[in-house]
């Protein structure tokens, strides 16, 4: 609807005074405001007239008053085959039935769709008036439906789709098309059919007394084929059972029980096997059947029955784990598994010795030399220095096996079970003839409960530590100390661990000069070094006499477990002072404790110091755990002063007491040197 030009004037006269009408108000106050005032007081406020602009800004000014809507851009496509359904039938040489295609178009005026490649259109209508099916826009044979304005139209299709065949298989197969859903229903008029789908998903199968109908879904752009043949009836599993098998035995000679292990596989050539038998001789008893198709297992009248879960039509295997008692050593007969009920029989046996023996001889019948991995991983993978392995020779099932072999046992040679890695002493001397000894030793342990510790006569003992921890040594008869041992585990590398004796002992005073024997504890194990550190007063000159130590520049303990400690509580380096004595070993104090006094430096906030107690509360019952209370010993710090002497012995042997000797004189200078 059109305005008129009267109210076209109005709208730009209110335009023009909204905007421009301030700024010549504005103008005129500021040019003309002294000369015309007496005139303005007398004209009336408002005042009437027209202004004038130009056209090109007058239709600047209207386009920003009314915008132009645009319109709407066109769709990427004209039209769009949303669906496609199919119906058939499969009679003789062809798949007759409908293709139903829904299609949206997205534009008016005419537009081509075209129908899926390779189908054969007998028939087309639209809205169930006949439609024409015209070439496609090249002239080719495709063909294609026109279409005359915007909106949804369901074009059905009577088709005919060629069946195909080949090796007793037919099939048919369904062009790919664009659209976003392709179903097909096919019925073929037979019963008894194995269907095959290609392209696609078969989404139902019925089947009555005259038809099968398929419902299947084509995948993206795939041709969706279906391929079937008539069911052929298998009778295999009623027809009688037929089986081979194959036993690998593994026979394990012990000095107290013998432990036999076998591996069966079954091979069904005919029918379906719901149990398999197998051949037990006299004293074999069968602990364990596993196999991943084991029901049961039972041992009845020298048999052993294995039930599987169901008939097996292929194969089968289980493992077999068993004991007997043989003699241990001499002619032995290996007792030996046969699979029962099978037409060949297969496999090997390999008989191995546990412990100290070899086999001298061996007799077998049925049986052939073999190497051990021609036997299966059961025999390659052991270890054992003596073993033999046979191959059943190839026959009928129920050929006569037997082996027996002549086994030479031999006594165990005794091992060391317990061992000290590194000893090493501090000695603190006096001349009025004290002596306070630090023996510390690097233990590893595999079977001895303890270790006996004899010190020099009239010793008397401060200390004892075990790992760290203090413990109260125990008393042999003879009076020696009887520490205890941490124990590895079974298989496992023996780990290091320290134990530490602080005792006292008196000698005689020193005088002016003369010679002096340090005896050291003798232990019930043998020590593979060991080293002394001698510290003796300031106001002597000493020497190491030659004989089982020798003097030797000062090294940190080859055992981890004996470095020394600094004063903040980490492992140092055991460095030499200007005057080649050790810096004094520091104390080992609780680091929990030290967090705890640190927190409480820190911060005077109660509510932190309450948690940080009651987290040291719950460690330290934990680390309780499992422990003896009561009083424990306490643990007294070697008190190093003075110059010193390092001495180095190797190879020290079981109960013997390690001497040192040296020579001493008073210094005339004080001790200053």
């Amino acid at each position: 609807m059109k305005k008129s030009v009267l109210a076209v004037v109005s709208e730009l006269r209110q335009l023009v005074l909204r905007t421009f009408f301030p700024c010549l108000v504005a103008a005129s106050v500021c040019w003309g405001a002294p000369a015309r005032a007496q005139e303005k007081s007398a004209e009336p406020s408002h005042i009437a007239g027209w202004v004038v602009i130009p056209v090109e800004e007058y239709r600047v000014l209207r386009a920003k008053a009314f915008p132009v809507e645009h319109d709407p851009e066109p769709p990427p496509m004209d039209a769009t085959l949303t669906r496609v359904d199919y119906d058939l039938h499969v009679a003789g040489d062809l798949a007759a039935g409908r293709a139903s295609l829904t299609v949206d178009v997205l534009k008016d005026g005419w537009v081509r769709v075209p129908v899926p490649a390779g189908l054969l259109v007998r028939e087309a209508r639209l809205d169930g008036k006949p439609v024409a099916l015209v070439p496609g826009a090249k002239g080719g044979t495709h063909l294609s439906a026109l279409l005359s304005h915007a909106g949804r139209f369901e074009l059905l299709l009577d088709i005919d789709v060629p069946l195909g065949s080949s090796a007793g298989e037919q099939s048919i197969s369904l062009p790919s098309t664009e659209s976003g859903v392709t179903r097909a229903a096919v019925v073929v008029a037979r019963q008894g059919i194995d269907l095959k789908i290609s392209g696609g998903l078969l989404s139902g199968e019925s089947e009555t007394s005259a038809e099968t109908r398929w419902l299947a879904y084509a995948r993206g752009n795939e041709a969706l084929t279906f391929t079937w043949r008539k069911k052929t009836e298998d009778h295999h599993v009623e027809l009688p059972l037929r089986l081979r098998g194959s036993l690998t035995q593994l026979t394990s000679l012990g000095e107290d029980s013998t432990s036999v292990y076998a591996e069966a596989n079954f091979e069904v050539v005919q029918g379906a096997a719901r149990e398999v038998r197998i051949q037990l001789p006299e004293k074999v008893t069968i602990n364990q059947v596993s196999g991943a198709m084991v029901a049961d297992w039972e041992m009845k009248n020298g048999e052993l029955a294995v039930t599987f879960l169901e008939p097996v039509e292929h194969s089968a295997r289980f493992v077999i784990n068993g004991e007997t008692r043989l003699p241990r050593d001499g002619i032995i007969d290996i007792p030996l598994l046969r699979l029962l009920n099978t037409e060949r029989d297969t496999g090997g046996v390999a008989v191995e010795i546990l412990g100290a023996g070899e086999i001298k001889d061996q007799k077998a019948q049925g049986l052939e030399d073999a190497d051990a991995t021609d036997l299966g991983e059961m025999v390659a993978n052991r270890q054992s220095p003596a073993l033999v392995a046979f191959r059943a020779r190839s026959g009928e099932a129920g050929a006569t096996r037997s082996l027996s072999v002549n086994v030479a046992r031999y006594d165990q040679q005794a091992v060391l079970l317990a061992n000290i890695e590194e000893a090493r002493y501090q000695v603190l001397m006096s001349a009025d003839g004290k002596e306070l000894v630090e023996a510390r030793y690097a233990v590893r342990n595999n079977q001895r409960n303890f270790v006996k510790v004899t010190l020099p006569s009239g010793a008397t003992v401060w200390s004892v530590s075990l790992a760290g921890r203090p413990v109260r040594p125990g008393q042999s008869p003879d009076g020696s100390l009887l520490l205890p041992l941490e124990k590895s585990r079974g298989g496992d590398e023996a780990p290091a661990f320290a134990i530490e004796i602080l005792y006292l002992t008196k000698a005689a005073a020193w005088n002016d000069k003369g010679h002096e024997k340090v005896s050291l504890p003798a232990l019930d194990l043998p020590i593979s070094r060991t080293g002394l550190l001698l510290y003796y007063p300031p106001l002597f000159r000493v020497s190491a006499e030659p004989g089982t130590f020798h003097t030797q520049v000062y090294a940190n303990p080859a055992a981890a477990v004996l470095e020394p400690i600094e004063e903040d509580g980490r492992e140092g380096g055991g460095a030499l002072v200007s005057n080649g004595t050790l810096p004094a070993a520091a104390k080992q104090s609780d680091r929990l404790e030290q967090f705890a006094k640190l927190q409480a430096n820190e911060t005077d906030d109660k509510e932190k110091k309450d948690a940080t107690r009651a987290l040291l509360d719950t460690f330290a019952a934990k680390s309780r755990a499992g422990r003896v209370t009561g009083i424990l010993p306490m643990k007294v710090a070697f008190p190093a002063f003075g110059p010193s002497l390092f001495l180095v012995s190797e190879l020290t042997s079981e109960n013997q007491f390690p001497t040192a000797e040296f020579s001493f004189q008073h210094e005339k200078k004080g001790g200053v040197r």
